[in-house]
């Protein structure tokens, strides 16, 4: 192997830059398993370390990306072996550890999860970490008792990664599912993924806070955060659940104690970044089966080349993203 093509950010002093670069497999971090890439992602955290003062790169020059699918092509560790079809999403992949925006990645083995039978490398990154982590979110609803017949569940910023994931995944689990976005155009691509209503966002949040509200869901999937998370706590049913991974609203909750005390209310933290592996396994493994979405497809907005990524990358920093843009390397 001579070159490949990567993505490489890079800032000196004043200057930032965001070019396609060949590199060589002596250019990549230490790592057990080299992994040739066929796809990776766009997600936030992505289109936030291609600018300057994104906060999510610790040192340049950097080859961001926090997720792939690809083929091992050598590996050090017995767990992993030439041909072999796999992930590698979270930790450090894309922060401090280059990632998917190259036709070359090598990663520590304890990162990197055997792609399950009934999901393709294409799938898996449509999937990406957008849809594992709202197949999470799901998950640890479950684990609180949420299930189809205690009511509507609400997901806040729907046409998102998260969010349409979270709408499709609980649709296909027979939950009545309301989805809340700032985008009318969208209210078919929504019903096309199995929402049963669409909720504007100023129902959720009409600018006050009350310390306790109508009860509307049994429970939510919010990848939004700030104060309109603040606002559709005090709407929760009794004991329900409310899974929070996101902070595009601020991180700033200012809420009371009331749900929590006088209704039960469970507000869980998701995070996909560090979830230790038996759990990560056991998600991609609902994602092959009965997590799946139906249609795959249609959560893809876009897919795109190494070329085209720096002039899409700001697209989730403006927010003009709908589902899941794909990147084919």
């Amino acid at each position: 192997m001579q070159s490949f093509d990567a993505l490489v950010v890079n800032k000196k002093e004043e200057q930032f830059s965001v070019d396609i670069q060949k590199l060589t497999v002596e250019d990549l971090p230490a790592g057990e398993v080299l992994i040739r890439v066929q796809y990776s992602g766009v997600n936030y955290k992505d289109s936030l370390a291609a600018i300057p003062n994104g906060n999510i790169v610790k040192s340049y020059p950097f080859v961001p990306g926090i997720d792939l699918a690809g083929v091992v092509v050598a590996s050090e560790d017995p767990r992993f072996k030439e041909g072999d079809e796999v992930i590698a999403t979270s930790y450090e992949i894309g922060v401090s550890h280059f990632g998917g925006y190259s036709e070359y990645a090598r990663i520590p083995a304890q990162w990197i999860v055997p792609l399950p039978k009934g999901l393709s490398l294409k799938e898996a990154m449509t999937i990406g970490t957008a849809g594992f982590t709202a197949a999470l979110s799901v998950l640890r609803l479950e684990e609180n008792g949420v299930k189809p017949e205690k009511g509507k569940v609400l997901v806040a910023g729907a046409t998102g990664g998260v969010g349409s994931f979270a709408v499709s995944i609980l649709s296909k689990l027979g939950f009545e599912v309301e989805a809340s976005t700032g985008k009318e155009s969208e209210s078919g691509y929504l019903k096309k993924l199995g929402a049963a209503t669409i909720v504007p966002r100023e129902e959720i949040y009409d600018g006050k806070i009350r310390a306790l509200g109508k009860q509307k869901w049994a429970a939510a999937v919010d990848p939004v955060g700030g104060e309109p998370l603040a606002s559709l706590l005090s709407q929760v049913q009794y004991g329900g659940s409310v899974a929070v991974s996101g902070l595009t609203a601020g991180t700033n909750v200012p809420t009371t104690v009331f749900p929590f005390i006088l209704r039960g209310v469970n507000l869980l933290g998701i995070d996909s970044v560090y979830c230790d592996m038996e759990t990560r396994l056991k998600v991609w493994e609902r994602l092959a089966t009965d997590f799946k979405p139906a249609d795959l497809e249609e959560v893809i907005q876009q897919e795109v080349t190494l070329k085209e990524l720096p002039e899409v990358l700001p697209t989730l920093l403006k927010g003009q993203a709908r589902g899941r843009i794909l990147v084919k390397l």
